[in-house]
């Protein structure tokens, strides 16, 4: 039997992050796209890597727990990657908050029933959940306590007080920052620990879904005029993951970490900040 990885989204970010953590254990990789999770743990386990793919669709309490009972199979779950989500380019409205809000709220959850003692987990946000006017005292705790199955059915999740995709992203991602907390204290309760990552631009397949969508030329200024100058790269996400992940980290839990090169830095006081 051996220490199990639970990644979701087979992508680039979670790619970096596995193959940091997941030296000597046993790693479930999930994604909707069957032909993703295949191709992707082809690549790790030509690394030397112990790799299994299942399909998951994290807006699906079954296929989550489909995942889980997966990785028990092989032993204890010892780590959470959830790298799964999708971007304002990619999906209507509905399908963002089932994925990336409800989804994640779900597997936080899920994982954290079953989490061996000094678990760890991380999850990516994004930067677009600082991008957005402050929500209040009410609804921050309303994002972060809500049941899960509950929580589409918050006022401010309503179809009619969302603008477009973008801002249901933003909602998502600044839902995942308040569960993540929230979830902390149940986690801490098995001695496990949680955070989240919001990284900025990323190049990855889904970034240049951005670059050729309808924001593009938007994306393309907010990296080129920021203090970093560039986008950043999948490994520089996994550095901080893996600091967290690690015993160097063992005092962080229910916290967010900022990797975008000072875009939100610039989007307030900057060269970015939007005209009044």
């Amino acid at each position: 039997m051996k220490d199990v990885v639970l990644w979701t989204g087979a992508g680039q970010i979670g790619m970096a992050i596995a193959r940091r953590i997941g030296f000597g254990k046993k790693i479930i990789v999930g994604d909707k796209n069957q032909d993703n999770a295949k191709a992707i743990a082809k690549i790790m386990e030509e690394a030397g890597f112990d790799v299994v793919h299942v399909e998951t669709d994290i807006s699906s309490r079954e296929s989550i727990l489909n995942l889980i009972a997966e990785g028990q199979k092989y032993g204890e779950i010892t780590t959470l990657i959830n790298a799964a989500g999708v971007s304002p380019s990619q999906a209507p409205i509905e399908t963002i908050l089932k994925v990336d809000l409800y989804g994640t709220a779900v597997l936080l959850e899920e994982v954290g029933k079953v989490i061996a003692p000094r678990g760890v987990g991380i999850t990516i946000s994004s930067q677009s959940g600082y991008r957005m006017p402050q929500l209040g005292v009410e609804i921050d705790e309303q994002l972060a306590m809500t049941p899960t199955e509950e929580l589409l059915s918050l006022e401010v999740l309503r179809s009619e007080n969302i603008k477009d995709t973008l801002h249901a992203y933003q909602m998502a991602k600044r839902c995942n920052v308040k569960r993540v907390m929230f979830e902390s204290i149940r986690w801490g309760e098995k001695d496990a620990r949680i955070n989240s990552i919001s990284p900025g631009i990323i190049v990855t397949p889904l970034a240049i879904d951005e670059f050729n969508g309808p924001r593009g030329e938007f994306y393309k200024n907010m990296f080129a005029s920021c203090p970093a100058g560039r986008p950043g790269t999948a490994d520089e996400v996994a550095n901080v993951a893996e600091l967290l992940m690690m015993q160097q980290g063992a005092f962080i839990t229910g916290s967010d970490f900022l990797i975008d090169g000072g875009a939100t830095a610039s989007y307030f006081y900057g060269p970015l900040r939007p005209a009044e």
